[in-house]
Parts: C-alpha cells; structure tokens; sequence
C-alpha cells in the first residue's frame, strides 16, 4: 500500500519503523514543525522527522493538516491509507476523505476507554490493571471511530508512565501491520465503540503534578508512577520545589502502629533510606526524589545533605 504516516513523537516511532521494515510504501512523513529548545533556540526535529531523515523520507511539517495548501499536497500523493498515531492535531472531514481506506489511529488505550491526549498517564494514574493499544478508523470525532484491532497489556504493580509508553509503544507497529494485511485482504470487521463506556484522558500539564497531601496516599502513590518521567509529581519543602519519584503505601495499624498526629503533608517518621509523609488518608514512604536546582537522588543520599526533620510539611505551593 501507498502510506502517509502522521506522527511526532517517541511513541509514534516505533510504528513508523515498523511500518518501513513492511512491503508497504512510504510515500510521506507528517509531523509538527520545529520548536526552538534551549537558551541558544536551536531548532529541535520531533522524534519522527529524525527518523525519517535517516530513511530519506519525503517530509512535510504544516502548521495545520487542514490548509489547502497542504491538502493539495496531501491529494497529489494518492496515499491508500494514512497511518497516524500520536500526531497531536485533529484530522478535518477533508483529509480523512482523501485516502481511499480513509485515516488508521494507533491509539495508547482499549478504546472507548481514555480518549484523549494522554491515555498512557491516565491509566497508571486511575489504577487500572490493563491498558493496551487500539488501531481505530478515524472519524471526525476524538477518537470515536470504529474499532479495527485491539490489543490488551497488563500493568505491573510498580509501572509508571514511562514503562507503560516504551510497552503499548512496541504494540502500535505489529498491530497496524495486520489491519493493514486485513484491509487488503477483505477481511476487516469494524465494530462501533460503545459510546456509554467512554473515559477522557485530558491533556497534562505541571499542574497535573501538584501533590494535594489531602488526597488518600493510594491515589498520591499513583500519581508518583503515572506522572514519571513527565511532566513529574511534586510539592514544595521551605519553599523549595520537592519532586518526588518513587514511594509507596503505608499503613497506620501494620507499619505505623505509633504514628503522631498532624496535618496532611506532615513528615512523621525518617529514617536512613526514606521518610515518611502523612495524607488525607494513610501513608507515604518516599524513596527519590529531586529538590530543586538538583539532580535526582535517592532518599539516603537527599537525607545526608539536607536536615529534615519530623514535624516539617511539605505543602502544595511554594508560599
């Protein structure tokens, strides 16, 4: 088949290469234009264009996919089917139209469940048990189209967002693989979303991270996971921006059977490799973390360099 492939960054990746090492054709690469990173404002490539570089890919970076600019270009391909996955801009009627198979998503959940910008994060953060990857005829809605192929995940006790990304990333490729051999041989079975079964897995940002210590520490400690490597939990320490990598649940009767009373956010226990913070409801042992200004670190090494001590809160904004 004749291929444009849409994606940006790491996660769509590992498709595209997928996709590259196939009998399929490459005809074009869309990803987002250049952002300039750093104080010198180099320009920085997305994942998917330097890949794309290296296979000598013909690659467009419009703006937006809709201008007729890019529209014309996109006719003047006559792709077969367009392949997107982790894009970052909504699909109008009339590039979905274009290809004769229409537009795939590789989509980083069990559809209906967590549509959306970050379906990866959401379901550490929500404690699901399972997550997966969903190949989904795309529709003018967001992520509402038929369901083509699907493929389940389970979540370790410990994933956290990333290990959960580098996982579902390695399914997208083999799974748009085979829709694509069924779509050539005639044997695709489209199966409409159940619309009452929808979740929303909204954007992140910093502010996704704050720690309210109010909340129970079950709910803390999944945020820790969901929110590592990005865009991170944290808190703040005599006004200092704490982020906090690692922890786990304690409990009061079996861990913490003489545990002092306080506020959520209070530190109530320390010992050599981690302390221990009171929330709205149970306890949270942290075992790395990152003040700020410096490198991540363990809880020993954080312990040794700087004078915590019982009593002290950690709070939610910097004050």
């Amino acid at each position: 088949m004749r291929i444009v492939f849409m994606g940006t960054p790491d996660f769509a990746v590992e498709t595209l290469r997928a996709l590259l090492q196939s009998e399929h054709k490459i005809i074009g690469v869309v990803t987002k234009p250049d952002k300039p990173k750093g104080r010198g404002g180099k320009m920085q490539y997305t994942p998917v264009k330097e890949l794309a570089l290296e296979a000598g890919l013909r690659i467009y970076q419009p703006q937006r996919v809709s201008d007729e600019a890019f529209l014309f270009e996109l006719r003047t391909l006559h792709p077969d089917v367009v392949v997107v996955a982790a894009f970052g801009q909504i699909l109008s009627k009339e590039v979905l139209e274009v290809p004769k198979y229409g537009c795939l998503n590789v989509h980083a959940s069990l559809l209906p469940k967590l549509r959306g910008a970050a379906p990866i994060q959401w379901s550490v953060i929500q404690g699901d048990r399972e997550s997966g990857v969903t190949i989904m005829q795309m529709d003018e809605g967001l992520d509402t189209g038929d369901i083509l192929l699907a493929e389940h995940c389970t979540l370790e006790e410990k994933e956290t967002g990333g290990s959960l990304f580098d996982k579902l990333a390695k399914l997208g490729g083999p799974l748009i693989l085979q829709v694509l051999r069924e779509i050539e041989a005639g044997e695709l079975h489209p199966v409409p979303q159940k619309e009452e079964e929808h979740t929303y897995a909204r954007m992140l940002s910093k502010e996704t991270g704050r720690i309210d210590f109010t909340k129970s520490a079950e709910e803390l400690e999944r945020l820790i996971r969901g929110l590592n490597p990005w865009p991170s939990a944290y808190c703040f320490l005599e006004g200092k921006m704490l982020k906090i990598w690692e922890a786990d649940v304690l409990s009061l009767k079996k861990d913490l059977p003489e545990a002092e009373e306080g506020p959520a956010g209070t530190i109530i226990q320390i010992a050599k490799d981690s302390f221990v913070i009171k929330t709205g409801q149970g306890y949270l042992q942290v075992f790395s973390v990152q003040l700020e200004g410096k490198k991540r670190m363990d809880a020993a090494s954080f312990l040794r360099g700087y004078s915590l001590e019982k009593g002290m809160q950690l709070k939610s904004t910097r004050e």
